[in-house]
């Protein structure tokens, strides 16, 4: 399309082309750069623990190195938050990438929720195998809630119903690779589960150092 041009001026249109070329790189080098998230705070650690899951195996915070991981309070009778906490971890699994990532909700109601009680209520909510449900002795699930993941559980007192004898947190708890507590979300906020999603996907770039 130049050939009958001036030698200059197809000089010209080539360097230009290229100039061009050049500064649309380095736009979107920056963009890249700045499109970054940075890995969230470390905010704490969790202990350790010694629970059973749904499936009756043992889960303590070993097993659960290596790979991020989502944690919730629940309990299979609670007639309030958890029924809407469960459905949206539930989303959470159908659409976090199937390997990297594991969900946990412990049971802070132990002595009604056997792991054969709590595999009934995981197939409920269509939990995959990386999600686990777990319970234990009733100090050791209140330990890891209170000390561990610093959420609140209390009793309540005379209450004969006992889906609402029990209040506890309704945040969610994003603990690393190495078992420290990185965040905490609001499960019926989408912009604040947008930011557990973007937190995921930040620490999945984060080395894996204790």
């Amino acid at each position: 399309m130049t050939a009958g041009w001036p030698g200059a001026v197809r000089r010209g249109l080539i360097w230009g082309v290229l100039l061009a070329a050049l500064v649309l790189v380095a736009l979107m080098a920056v963009r890249g750069w700045r499109g970054r998230v940075e890995p969230p705070p470390i905010l704490g650690e969790v202990p350790g623990f010694e629970l059973v899951d749904q499936g009756g195996a043992a889960v303590g915070r070993e097993e659960l190195l290596g790979a991020p991981w989502v944690a919730d309070l629940v309990f299979t009778r609670c007639a309030l938050a958890c029924p809407r906490m469960s459905a949206a971890m539930a989303r959470l699994n159908r659409r976090l990438p199937r390997e990297g990532v594991r969900l946990v909700s412990v049971s802070i109601d132990p002595e009604h929720d056997t792991p054969e009680v709590l595999a009934g209520y995981a197939e409920r909510y269509g939990a995959s195998e990386r999600w686990r449900f777990l319970t234990g002795e009733t100090e050791e699930v209140r330990a890891l809630a209170l000390e561990g993941f610093k959420l609140g559980v209390a009793e309540v007192e005379g209450e004969a119903d006992p889906g609402l004898a029990l209040v506890h947190s309704d945040r969610f708890v994003l603990v690393d690779a190495v078992g420290r507590i990185r965040g905490y979300y609001d499960p019926f906020d989408p912009e604040s589960v947008a930011r557990l999603e973007r937190d995921l996907a930040a620490l999945a770039d984060e080395p894996v150092t204790s």
